[in-house]
């Protein structure tokens, strides 16, 4: 069997250096770090989440991506339908096809497809009925 020694890897694959979880302005969140680099407007990557989700990591807790470590700004991770990602759709040895989406002050990943086997943690209706106290 001959090797093909013309292959690699393309620029814009990137595997995770750390999940954890974080605090962000007062919310638990799973946070992805993403090697240190420039992450272009309207750029595609295929992330890959390398490490072990946290045992830690609550089903609705949000998920965002850091970059070289440093969790004082993370980027939300946004489904295609601009819901926010949450702990209970991210798997380990998952690759996510994302799109950098930036504005005048931040930015967030848009993964570019619905992640498969998503349950929804959406209410079931509005308002939010209030949560009944059974009497003592």
């Amino acid at each position: 069997m001959n090797c093909n020694k013309n292959c690699k890897i393309c620029d814009s694959f990137v595997v995770s250096t750390s999940v954890t979880v974080v605090t962000v302005d007062g919310t638990d969140t799973l946070v992805i770090d993403l090697p240190t680099g420039t992450y272009p407007d309207r750029c595609d990557y295929c992330i890959v989440v390398a490490q072990a989700v946290p045992t830690a990591a609550t089903i609705a807790m949000p998920v965002a991506f850091s970059i070289g470590g440093v969790t004082t700004t993370v980027y939300p991770f946004m489904n295609c339908n601009c819901t926010q990602v949450t702990a209970c759709g991210v798997q380990t040895r998952t690759r996510y096809p994302v799109t950098v989406s930036t504005n005048t002050v931040s930015g967030v990943f848009r993964s570019r497809r619905p992640l498969c086997c998503y349950p929804s943690t959406n209410l079931a209706s509005l308002p939010v009925a209030a949560a009944v106290t059974p009497a003592p």
